[in-house]
């Protein structure tokens, strides 16, 4: 299917303006409760936070890849084996945001670069039924929201047992 470039757009948009959105929500969290998890196995906003700057090597690396190759496999990522399970709360979380900020305009000034047939541009992942950097974009867009969600939830997070 050719995505429609009014979607395109939205994508584009919806991740040139999360950090928008996700910084100042993070500087709104309490510094009591920036390390704090809201229950076991769970991260917190400072490990939330990281995360999301985390990956943009991921995604630069993907996108070079599916463009690149003529038949990529992407290999899945899992942050809870990939870094020692303390690695995000050891880390610097302004330099996280900073990096988060300057990443992100990188990585939005070389989106918009691409042509339709690189969007539509296809590769293999074990876990999804099809994936294209449209797919991967698009993906990339929810994954701000879902962990910028996670981390209203701790702001806003009335019981901590």
């Amino acid at each position: 299917m050719i995505e429609p470039i009014e979607t395109v757009a939205a994508v584009i948009d919806a991740i040139a303006r999360a950090p928008l959105i996700i910084v100042p929500l993070v500087r709104e969290v309490p510094n009591a409760l920036l390390k704090r998890r809201p229950a076991p196995g769970r991260w917190s906003a400072h490990e939330q936070a990281c995360h999301l700057a985390r990956v943009h090597a991921l995604f630069f690396s993907r996108l070079d890849q599916m463009l690149r190759e003529p038949a990529p496999a992407i290999t899945p990522y899992d942050p809870s084996s990939a870094e020692p399970e303390e690695f995000l709360l050891q880390m610097d979380l302004d330099d996280a945001l900073q990096a988060y900020v300057s990443d992100r305009e990188l990585l939005v000034e070389r989106i918009r670069g691409l042509s339709e047939a690189d969007w539509q541009t296809r590769a293999t992942h074990p876990e999804y039924s099809h994936y294209s950097v449209f797919i991967m974009f698009r993906h990339l867009a929810l994954h701000d929201f879902l962990h910028a969600y996670r981390i209203e939830e701790i702001l806003l997070k009335r019981d901590w047992s």
